[in-house]
Protein backbone atom coordinates (compact mmCIF):
# COMPACT_ATOMS: atom_id res chain seq x y z
CA UNK A 1 0.00 0.00 0.00
CA UNK A 2 1.34 3.52 -0.58
CA UNK A 3 1.26 4.16 3.59
CA UNK A 4 3.67 0.87 3.16
CA UNK A 5 5.89 2.39 0.55
CA UNK A 6 6.20 5.64 2.43
CA UNK A 7 6.86 4.07 5.76
CA UNK A 8 10.08 1.58 4.77
CA UNK A 9 11.35 4.64 2.35
CA UNK A 10 11.53 6.52 5.44
CA UNK A 11 13.64 3.64 7.10
CA UNK A 12 11.10 2.71 10.11
CA UNK A 13 11.39 6.06 11.53
CA UNK A 14 8.90 8.08 10.54
CA UNK A 15 5.95 9.44 12.67
CA UNK A 16 2.23 9.65 11.50
CA UNK A 17 2.87 13.52 10.80
CA UNK A 18 5.80 12.75 8.52
CA UNK A 19 3.36 10.22 6.40
CA UNK A 20 0.85 13.04 6.55
CA UNK A 21 3.03 15.38 4.95
CA UNK A 22 4.56 12.95 2.40
CA UNK A 23 1.41 12.24 0.92
CA UNK A 24 0.76 15.59 0.29
CA UNK A 25 4.32 16.41 -1.27
CA UNK A 26 4.27 13.09 -3.65
CA UNK A 27 0.49 13.23 -4.04
CA UNK A 28 -1.18 15.98 -3.56
CA UNK A 29 -3.16 13.74 -0.88
CA UNK A 30 -5.25 15.91 2.32
CA UNK A 31 -5.62 12.82 4.53
CA UNK A 32 -6.47 13.27 8.17
CA UNK A 33 -3.98 12.51 10.92
CA UNK A 34 -5.98 10.14 12.39
CA UNK A 35 -6.97 8.21 9.87
CA UNK A 36 -3.39 7.91 8.77
CA UNK A 37 -3.30 6.23 12.75
CA UNK A 38 -5.64 4.05 11.97
CA UNK A 39 -4.23 2.64 8.72
CA UNK A 40 -0.85 2.37 10.56
CA UNK A 41 -2.62 0.31 13.44
CA UNK A 42 -4.24 -1.58 10.74
CA UNK A 43 -1.00 -2.61 9.13
CA UNK A 44 1.19 -2.98 12.01
CA UNK A 45 3.12 0.13 11.34
CA UNK A 46 4.80 2.12 14.58
CA UNK A 47 7.21 4.78 14.69
CA UNK A 48 10.40 4.42 16.44
CA UNK A 49 10.44 7.30 18.78
CA UNK A 50 13.75 8.72 19.73
CA UNK A 51 14.45 9.03 23.69
CA UNK A 52 14.84 12.51 24.21
CA UNK A 53 18.29 12.79 26.55
CA UNK A 54 18.26 14.27 29.83
CA UNK A 55 21.14 16.11 30.65
CA UNK A 56 22.47 16.01 34.13
CA UNK A 57 23.99 18.67 35.93
CA UNK A 58 26.96 17.99 37.72
CA UNK A 59 25.31 18.09 41.17
CA UNK A 60 22.41 15.78 39.70
CA UNK A 61 25.36 13.63 38.76
CA UNK A 62 27.17 13.72 41.87
CA UNK A 63 23.88 12.63 43.82
CA UNK A 64 23.30 9.63 41.01
CA UNK A 65 26.58 8.80 41.85
CA UNK A 66 27.17 8.59 45.67
CA UNK A 67 29.18 11.87 45.74
CA UNK A 68 27.36 14.01 47.68
CA UNK A 69 28.77 13.03 51.66
CA UNK A 70 26.99 13.32 54.54
CA UNK A 71 27.62 16.08 57.25
CA UNK A 72 29.77 14.24 59.22
CA UNK A 73 30.96 17.64 60.84
CA UNK A 74 27.62 18.58 62.27
CA UNK A 75 28.99 22.40 63.18
CA UNK A 76 31.70 21.38 65.15
CA UNK A 77 34.58 23.26 64.62
CA UNK A 78 36.39 21.72 67.71
CA UNK A 79 38.68 19.14 67.64
CA UNK A 80 40.90 17.85 70.61
CA UNK A 81 44.04 16.63 68.21
CA UNK A 82 45.94 17.92 64.99
CA UNK A 83 45.05 16.56 61.51
CA UNK A 84 41.28 15.04 63.19
CA UNK A 85 39.07 17.91 61.30
CA UNK A 86 39.92 19.98 58.21
CA UNK A 87 38.10 22.36 56.58
CA UNK A 88 37.86 23.60 53.08
CA UNK A 89 36.96 25.99 50.60
CA UNK A 90 36.97 28.41 47.73
CA UNK A 91 36.85 32.20 48.06
CA UNK A 92 37.34 35.03 44.85
CA UNK A 93 38.93 38.25 44.55
CA UNK A 94 38.17 40.38 41.72
CA UNK A 95 40.39 43.50 40.57
CA UNK A 96 38.44 44.97 37.62
CA UNK A 97 37.53 42.12 35.12
CA UNK A 98 40.20 40.06 36.47
CA UNK A 99 39.89 37.13 39.29
CA UNK A 100 41.80 35.14 41.66
CA UNK A 101 40.17 31.76 43.34
CA UNK A 102 41.68 31.30 46.88
CA UNK A 103 41.09 27.70 47.60
CA UNK A 104 42.19 26.78 51.92
CA UNK A 105 42.09 24.01 54.06
CA UNK A 106 42.68 24.74 57.77
CA UNK A 107 42.82 22.13 60.63
CA UNK A 108 40.24 23.18 63.95
CA UNK A 109 42.53 21.74 66.37
CA UNK A 110 44.68 25.16 66.24
CA UNK A 111 42.62 27.23 63.25
CA UNK A 112 46.28 26.78 61.18
CA UNK A 113 45.89 27.24 57.39
CA UNK A 114 47.95 24.38 56.63
CA UNK A 115 47.60 24.68 52.91
CA UNK A 116 46.38 27.08 50.11
CA UNK A 117 46.71 27.57 46.58
CA UNK A 118 45.55 30.61 44.28
CA UNK A 119 45.02 30.45 40.47
CA UNK A 120 42.58 32.10 38.46
CA UNK A 121 40.58 29.42 37.81
CA UNK A 122 38.19 27.77 39.71
CA UNK A 123 38.86 23.85 38.89
CA UNK A 124 39.53 21.03 40.13
CA UNK A 125 43.18 21.33 39.91
CA UNK A 126 42.78 24.52 42.43
CA UNK A 127 41.93 22.01 44.68
CA UNK A 128 43.50 19.06 44.15
CA UNK A 129 46.79 21.04 44.11
CA UNK A 130 45.89 22.51 47.76
CA UNK A 131 45.70 19.13 48.69
CA UNK A 132 48.74 17.75 47.37
CA UNK A 133 50.80 21.03 49.53
CA UNK A 134 48.40 19.51 52.97
CA UNK A 135 49.48 15.87 52.33
CA UNK A 136 52.98 16.46 51.67
CA UNK A 137 53.64 17.76 55.14
CA UNK A 138 50.40 15.87 57.07
CA UNK A 139 51.28 12.39 56.95
CA UNK A 140 49.34 10.41 59.05
CA UNK A 141 46.03 11.91 58.33
CA UNK A 142 43.83 8.28 58.98
CA UNK A 143 40.48 8.69 60.27
CA UNK A 144 40.64 12.44 59.11
CA UNK A 145 37.30 14.27 58.12
CA UNK A 146 37.72 17.02 55.38
CA UNK A 147 34.55 19.06 55.54
CA UNK A 148 33.54 21.02 52.10
CA UNK A 149 30.45 22.68 51.04
CA UNK A 150 28.96 21.05 48.08
CA UNK A 151 30.83 22.24 45.04
CA UNK A 152 31.93 20.36 42.07
CA UNK A 153 35.63 20.48 42.94
CA UNK A 154 34.24 18.97 46.15
CA UNK A 155 32.29 16.30 43.95
CA UNK A 156 34.55 15.50 41.61
CA UNK A 157 35.37 11.99 41.26
CA UNK A 158 39.25 13.08 41.73
CA UNK A 159 38.67 14.38 44.82
CA UNK A 160 36.69 11.40 45.51
CA UNK A 161 39.14 9.16 44.69
CA UNK A 162 41.54 11.19 46.70
CA UNK A 163 40.52 11.27 50.22
CA UNK A 164 39.61 7.56 50.80
CA UNK A 165 43.39 6.61 49.46
CA UNK A 166 45.03 8.56 52.62
CA UNK A 167 42.13 6.94 55.25
CA UNK A 168 40.44 10.31 55.34
CA UNK A 169 36.41 10.70 55.72
CA UNK A 170 34.56 12.99 53.14
CA UNK A 171 32.01 15.37 54.81
CA UNK A 172 30.00 17.94 53.56
CA UNK A 173 27.56 21.17 54.28
CA UNK A 174 23.94 20.49 52.95
CA UNK A 175 23.32 22.47 50.00
CA UNK A 176 23.26 26.19 50.38
CA UNK A 177 24.06 26.26 53.82
CA UNK A 178 26.64 28.52 54.88
CA UNK A 179 26.57 28.02 58.46
CA UNK A 180 27.61 24.27 58.23
CA UNK A 181 30.98 25.27 57.18
CA UNK A 182 31.31 28.79 58.96
CA UNK A 183 34.67 28.67 60.71
CA UNK A 184 35.84 28.88 56.81
CA UNK A 185 33.41 31.46 55.94
CA UNK A 186 35.16 33.26 59.37
CA UNK A 187 38.60 33.28 58.16
CA UNK A 188 37.75 34.16 54.68
CA UNK A 189 35.77 37.61 56.24
CA UNK A 190 38.85 38.25 58.08
CA UNK A 191 41.07 38.49 55.10
CA UNK A 192 39.01 40.41 52.74
CA UNK A 193 37.87 42.72 55.79
CA UNK A 194 41.72 42.86 56.90
CA UNK A 195 43.88 42.76 54.07
CA UNK A 196 42.00 43.24 51.03
CA UNK A 197 39.14 45.74 51.22
CA UNK A 198 40.97 48.54 52.92
CA UNK A 199 43.67 49.12 50.42
CA UNK A 200 43.19 50.27 46.44
CA UNK A 201 44.68 47.06 44.97
CA UNK A 202 45.01 48.01 41.31
CA UNK A 203 46.27 44.29 39.57
CA UNK A 204 45.79 40.51 40.51
CA UNK A 205 49.88 40.34 41.80
CA UNK A 206 48.97 43.11 44.47
CA UNK A 207 46.22 40.83 45.37
CA UNK A 208 48.25 37.71 45.34
CA UNK A 209 51.04 39.09 47.90
CA UNK A 210 48.50 40.94 50.30
CA UNK A 211 46.42 37.44 50.59
CA UNK A 212 50.46 35.48 51.27
CA UNK A 213 51.31 37.96 53.52
CA UNK A 214 48.21 37.74 55.74
CA UNK A 215 47.96 33.98 55.37
CA UNK A 216 51.31 34.01 57.46
CA UNK A 217 50.23 37.12 59.21
CA UNK A 218 46.89 34.98 60.72
CA UNK A 219 49.27 31.61 61.16
CA UNK A 220 52.16 33.17 63.01
CA UNK A 221 51.20 36.15 64.13
CA UNK A 222 47.42 37.26 65.09
CA UNK A 223 46.57 35.65 68.50
CA UNK A 224 43.58 34.07 69.16
CA UNK A 225 41.26 33.86 72.41
CA UNK A 226 39.99 30.35 71.46
CA UNK A 227 43.64 29.27 71.47
CA UNK A 228 44.42 31.06 74.92
CA UNK A 229 45.76 34.16 73.31
CA UNK A 230 48.50 32.29 71.23
CA UNK A 231 49.16 32.28 67.44
CA UNK A 232 48.32 29.16 65.62
CA UNK A 233 51.71 28.43 65.30
CA UNK A 234 52.52 28.73 68.89
CA UNK A 235 49.60 26.56 69.17
CA UNK A 236 51.20 24.20 67.51
CA UNK A 237 54.41 24.59 68.77
CA UNK A 238 53.13 23.60 72.08
CA UNK A 239 52.48 20.34 71.68
CA UNK A 240 56.16 19.71 69.90
CA UNK A 241 57.25 20.49 73.35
Amino acid sequence: MMITAIYERWDKKAGYRRIQDELFRQYSLVVNHKKVLRLMRELGIQAIIRRKYKHRTSQQAAIADGRIAENLLQRDFTADAPNRKWVTDITQYRVFDERIYLSVIKDLWNNEIIAYHISKNNDNPLVLETFRKALDTHKDVNGLIVHSDQGSQYTSHAYHDMLPQVGAQISMSRRGNCYDNASMESFFSHLKVEALYPYDIRNIAEAQRRIEEYIRFYNEERSQRKLNKLTPVEYRRQLIV
